[in-house]
C-alpha cells in the first residue's frame, strides 16, 4: 500500500489508528512503550530539541500558544504541538504559525507503512513523533509542547524539557486519570523532571500538597504563578477572565525563560499578544477584531457552549448588540437562534465548507423569522457591512460555527 494524496494520509490516520478525538477510550494507550519505539525507529529526533512542557485540565492550549507566539517575536524558532485540530490536522503541527506540509504526511505516513511494525501505535502517538521530526528538520530553537491526556502515561511524556507548566487542576477524564483532584493532580505532576523547573498556574489546597511532595522527589524549582504580582499592563486579545490567569502563567514562565537566556522583553510580549493568530494559528475564543465597535468572532457552535458566550457577551455590550450567526446543516440551529437576545438585529450567513447551510436554507428560516435576519454568503462581507452601520459603542457577535470563523482569516 502506497499512500498518494493528503486526503488518504488522514483517512489511513484516523482509520488505522483511531484518535481519541473520533473514538474516545478505546483509542487511550496509558504507556510509553510504543512511542518510545517509534522514536527509536526514527532515530530518537527528541535528543536533538530543546522543550517546554505544559498540562493542566484547562487552559494548555491558550498558554501553549501564547507562550509560542511571544517566543517567536523574540527570533526564536518555534515549534508548536498541540490538540485537538479543529478544522485540518495539519494544526496540531505548526513552526512559527506555518502548518506541516501535506507533503510531509503523506511521507511519515508512507513511512509508518512501510515499517511493517510489529505493534501498533496509538493515533496520537503517530502525530507526535511525526511533530517531533518536523520540528527537528525544521531546526527549531525551542518547542512548546501540550499533552494529550494526563501527563504522567502521556505519549509527550519521553520529552525532557527545560521548563514544565502545569496550568490547573479539575475532575476530567476520570476513567483515566483518578476520581479525585489528588490522584488527577499526580498524574499531571509526571511531566515534572528531575531538576528541571516548574511553573504551576493555578492550585487547591489538595494539588498545591501533591505537587510540593513531587519536588522534593526530583529536585524541581517551583513556582506558583498565583503568589506573583506583575507591574506590567499587556492587553490580551482573548476575553475571559481565565485567558488573564493563563497570561499571569506565561509571565510567570516568561521570568524563568529570561534567566535561561531567552530575549524576552516587554516589546516582545506585546508583539506576540498581537501577532498570536499569525504567530500559532490561535482562533476564535472569544477573540477581539476591532474595539470600536467591539467586535468578537467566537468558534462556540453547540447550545451550551453558545449560552455561554452570549452570557459573557451581556456583561460587556454598551450599545446595540449586532449577532452573525452560521452554522452547520446537522445542527439544532432553530433552537439556538431562540435563544438569541430579543433585541439583537441578526444576520446569517453562509460559508464555504459544505456542511454549511446555504442561502436556500436561510431563506427558509428568514420567512419564519420577524424581523427578518439579514443574508450573507460570505463572513467579510457580513462584518463589512454590519461595521458600517453599527454605533462605535455597539458590539459586534460573530459566531456559530469554526468554519464560519475560519473563512473570515
Amino acid at each position: 500500500m502506497q499512500i498518494k494524496t493528503y486526503q488518504e494520509a488522514t483517512e489511513w490516520l484516523f482509520q488505522q489508528f483511531p484518535s481519541y478525538q473520533e473514538i474516545g477510550v478505546s483509542a487511550y494507550k496509558p504507556d510509553l512503550g510504543n512511542v518510545r519505539l517509534l522514536c527509536e525507529l526514527f532515530g530518537n529526533p527528541q535528543n536533538d530539541l530543546r522543550f517546554i512542557h505544559i498540562a493542566g485540565t484547562n487552559g494548555k492550549g491558550s498558554t501553549s500558544s501564547i507562550l509560542a507566539s511571544i517566543l517567536s517575536e523574540s527570533n526564536e524558532k518555534v515549534g508548536l504541538f498541540t490538540s485537538p485540530h479543529i478544522i485540518d490536522f495539519k494544526e496540531r503541527i505548526r513552526v512559527n504559525g506555518i502548518q506541516i506540509t501535506e507533503e510531509d504526511v503523506i511521507q511519515f505516513c508512507n513511512q509508518i507503512i512501510k515499517a511493517n511494525l510489529s505493534f501498533e501505535p496509538s493515533f496520537f502517538e503517530i502525530t507526535f513523533v511525526l511533530a517531533l521530526l518536523h520540528f527537528q528538520k525544521s531546526k527549531c530553537s525551542i518547542c512548546v509542547i501540550e499533552t494529550g491526556l494526563g501527563g504522567r502515561l502521556d505519549a509527550t511524556n519521553i520529552i525532557t524539557p527545560i521548563l514544565s507548566i502545569i496550568t490547573n487542576i479539575s475532575l476530567e477524564h476520570t476513567q483515566f486519570l483518578g476520581t479525585t483532584i489528588e490522584a488527577i493532580a499526580g498524574e499531571k505532576a509526571g511531566i515534572i523532571k528531575p531538576n528541571v523547573p516548574v511553573v504551576i498556574g493555578e492550585t487547591t489546597a489538595v494539588s498545591k500538597h501533591v505537587f510540593q511532595n513531587k519536588v522534593e522527589s526530583t529536585h524541581s524549582p517551583i513556582f506558583w504563578a498565583e503568589d506573583v504580582n506583575f507591574d506590567t499592563d499587556f492587553e490580551i486579545p482573548l476575553l475571559g477572565e481565565y485567558q488573564k490567569r493563563n497570561f499571569r502563567t506565561v509571565r510567570c514562565a516568561i521570568k524563568i525563560l529570561t534567566k535561561k537566556g531567552f530575549e524576552l522583553s516587554t516589546d516582545t510580549i506585546s508583539k506576540g499578544l498581537n501577532n498570536l493568530f499569525r504567530n500559532t494559528g490561535f482562533f476564535g475564543r472569544m477573540q477581539v477584531i476591532s474595539k470600536e465597535p467591539l467586535t468578537i468572532l467566537d468558534v462556540s457552535h453547540n447550545l451550551e457552549g453558545i449560552q455561554q458566550t452570549l452570557e459573557t457577551i451581556k456583561n460587556l455590550t454598551q450599545g446595540k448588540l449586532h449577532i452573525i450567526y452560521g452554522t452547520s446543516s446537522d445542527k439544532n440551529y432553530m433552537e439556538i437562534i431562540a435563544c438569541f437576545p430579543k433585541d439583537a438585529s441578526l444576520s446569517l450567513c453562509s460559508f464555504k465548507n459544505a456542511r454549511s447551510l446555504v442561502i436556500g436554507d436561510l431563506e427558509k428560516i428568514s420567512e419564519e423569522m420577524s424581523p427578518k435576519p439579514q443574508l450573507f454568503d460570505d463572513v467579510k462581507l457580513a462584518l463589512s457591512s454590519i461595521q458600517s452601520i453599527a454605533n462605535k459603542e455597539d458590539t459586534i457577535l460573530v459566531f456559530g460555527s469554526f468554519f464560519l470563523i475560519s473563512d473570515y482569516f
